[in-house]
């Protein structure tokens, strides 16, 4: 019998302790060239998305992301709305493109030039099948030049378009469900505006007015829709700043503002306009309504529409139209402007058409009502703010103050819209009335009716 025993085999103490280590090791090592890979593939991946971004730049000259659509991709679509801007509203897979120049239910061939986040822009490359209200527009500049956005829409369809717009800028933004009335409109669709402010770049390679979707200026040497007598000036205005061109230090606006009798130039100017049987006087350069056919029209409305309660108080109230107007359907008027130079002017205004029951005051943003001996429910009052709409602070004043009827006009219904959403909790609309004061554009003014429906806002 063989008693010698079989031999152990001995492992030095470190391999005891390392084998198992070994193997850990082997493990990781393996799992990091699988990640390496992984992150290689996706190094090459991102090169290639680089890659194709830097091609698109290249193509473009612009900072271009071709997602959905490559640069200068032709794509067909419908038209389906047009936006407050103006610009036609298509979809291709739901995606939404934007068009210039369309009219509803046309199909057209679109050429991308830009992917935002939510959209996509093109420009008009074919009309495919034509609305028929589809008219030649009366400016060779129609579609270049930016003052104009619907000259190649028929005049009743441009009607309709804007009344639409105002009807969905009441639902969208205000949540309003109210029927909005057919446009006013006057007799000029050409030659009606009043007022146009040029502009030119310091190398005065162009005088005009900005390019339809771009930041170049357009030469415009004729504005169809400006007054004749503005358009008799023109040339003598523009031939004055390109007389200069070499010694100008930057660019700068023109300014052409039709009084019927003359045209001012010089926007300092203290300047007179009749509106009916009264007359204004304010400075030339600063806000008045632009368009003197439709004024009356428009004044008229808002005069009839506030009246009623026994006080009238008229905020944003520039050089005090609305006040003065209505200021004989009132027992007393006060008109407050947060301008001094501007309330300067409605005292004079006021002075100048005889009416002894209207005040005007400088009222701070803070306070605006701080000076009103008014009660609220023995009033009514008018907002005619600028295109931003009211501030939330005068919202605030202005429902604390409580007038028994409010007239707010617009020319901007989208803020119009945002700021009715917050009085609408404590008043109710009777009316939506919107004015067509500016023919071949988009803009569209719109006064809303409100009366007092609840104590407490």
């Amino acid at each position: 019998m063989d008693t010698k025993a079989t031999p152990y085999k001995r492992y030095k103490p470190c391999q005891v302790f390392c084998a198992p280590i070994f193997d850990i090791l082997s493990f990781l090592s393996a799992k990091c060239a699988e990640i390496t890979s992984t992150l290689i593939c996706d190094f090459h991946l991102k090169l290639q998305h680089n890659s194709l971004l830097v091609e698109a730049v290249n193509s473009s000259g612009k900072n271009f992301v071709p997602i959905p659509f490559e640069y200068h991709r032709e794509i067909e679509l419908k038209i389906t709305d047009i936006t407050n801007l103006g610009i036609g509203i298509g979809r291709v897979n739901n995606w939404v493109v934007m068009v210039p120049n369309v009219c509803i239910d046309e199909v057209v061939i679109g050429r991308i030039y830009k992917n935002s986040k939510n959209y996509s822009l093109a420009d008009l490359v074919k009309i495919l099948q034509q609305s028929t209200d589809r008219i030649n527009p009366r400016c060779k500049l129609a579609g270049v030049c930016g003052g104009c956005q619907y000259q190649h829409i028929s005049y009743p369809a441009q009607l309709s378009l804007k009344k639409h717009q105002v009807e969905d800028a009441m639902r969208r933004l205000g949540g309003i469900q109210f029927p909005v009335n057919n446009c006013i409109h006057g007799d000029l669709q050409y030659n009606y505006r009043t007022k146009v402010t040029p502009h030119f770049q310091k190398s005065v390679p162009a005088i005009g007015f900005l390019k339809c979707g771009g930041k170049n200026i357009v030469d415009v040497g004729r504005c169809e829709i400006a007054t004749e007598n503005i358009n008799n000036k023109l040339p003598l205005a523009r031939g004055e700043v390109f007389a200069k061109k070499n010694s100008l230090k930057k660019g700068g606006t023109l300014l052409l503002r039709d009084l019927g009798t003359n045209v001012v130039t010089n926007p300092r100017e203290i300047v007179t306009q009749s509106i009916g049987d009264f007359k204004f006087s304010f400075s030339a350069g600063e806000f008045f309504q632009n368009n003197a056919s439709m004024l009356p029209q428009l004044v008229d409305f808002v005069k009839t529409a506030a009246s009623g309660p026994k006080y009238l108080v008229d905020t944003y109230c520039g050089v005090g139209v609305f006040g003065i107007v209505a200021a004989s359907n009132f027992q007393n008027v006060v008109g407050i402007e947060i301008s001094e130079i501007a309330t300067v002017l409605a005292k004079e205004n006021a002075k100048k058409n005889n009416l002894s029951n209207i005040e005007f005051i400088t009222g701070s943003a803070e306070k605006i009502f701080q000076n009103i001996e008014f009660q609220g429910h023995e009033t009514s009052v008018i907002i005619d703010p600028p295109r931003s709409g009211c501030t939330e602070n005068f919202l605030r004043q202005l429902i604390s103050f409580s007038p028994q009827k409010i007239t707010y006009v617009s020319c901007a219904p989208d803020t119009q819209a945002r700021d009715l959403k917050i009085l609408s909790k404590c008043y109710s609309i009777t009316k939506i009335q919107p004015f067509d004061m500016f023919p071949q554009t988009r803009h569209v003014e719109n006064v809303v009716v409100l009366v007092k429906t609840q104590i407490d806002a």
